[in-house]
């Protein structure tokens, strides 16, 4: 016998769905622009400080400051999402330089500075090495430095160095790494020795610190 037609409506064949460049998304999370969400680029593979790491990180920050960002400039070698950059920002801080070799991020930096009206940021494309090689030349100098740049290509060996010149006395640096940069004593490379860790954790596969130049 021939079968009765289902009753039931043909399922409608999957279409895949595209979603946006920005699909995903960081917040900030203090500040005057607290709870305001950053998106970040995912076609671009962009990496950003996941919200819990960069709360952690800004509380040893605040303890170290006693919370006083008012008088702290600030420099971003590897701005990306800018989550840490904004985050200095919308607490307060005197001007904060975000860096960027990726022309569609620093687009996008741009467009949030001025949702935001940012007049405390500033943005610049260039290479974040040759950049804080300029930033010496100059006699640029920061409070605070955020390196967060791309594991595995040595950066962190070749921008240390530098931010040991480009930092004020009693300044800080946040590093992130896939690796822990925490050595024995007298284990450390020529590039970390001179500096000292003040904080340090692990979330996932992150490793991320706050240093002090010993100097």
């Amino acid at each position: 016998m021939p079968k009765k037609p289902s009753s039931k409506p043909a399922k409608p064949a999957k279409v895949p769905v595209h979603g946006p460049q920005h699909a995903n998304q960081v917040r900030i999370i203090g500040g005057q622009w607290k709870r305001t969400p950053l998106p970040v680029l995912s076609a671009l593979g962009l990496r950003p400080t996941p919200d819990r790491v960069r709360e952690t990180v800004f509380n040893w920050i605040n303890h170290q400051c006693d919370a006083n960002w008012a008088k702290l400039q600030v420099l971003d070698l590897f701005a990306g999402s800018g989550a840490l950059g904004f985050e200095a920002a919308s607490r307060g801080a005197q001007s904060v330089t975000l860096i960027d070799s990726n022309t569609q991020v620093i687009r996008q930096l741009e467009e949030i500075k001025t949702k935001l009206k940012a007049d405390n940021v500033q943005i610049m494309r260039g290479d974040a090495v040759a950049s804080a090689q300029s930033a010496v030349t100059r006699g640029q100098q920061f409070d605070l430095i955020f390196l967060d740049p791309p594991y595995q290509q040595s950066f962190l060996e070749r921008t240390l160095p530098l931010c040991a010149k480009l930092l004020k006395a009693g300044g800080m640096v946040y590093a992130e790494s896939g690796l822990a940069l925490e050595f024995a004593d007298g284990e450390a490379p020529e590039w970390l020795a001179p500096w000292e860790i003040i904080r340090a954790d692990k979330a996932g596969m992150v490793f991320y610190h706050l240093l002090k130049y010993k100097a």
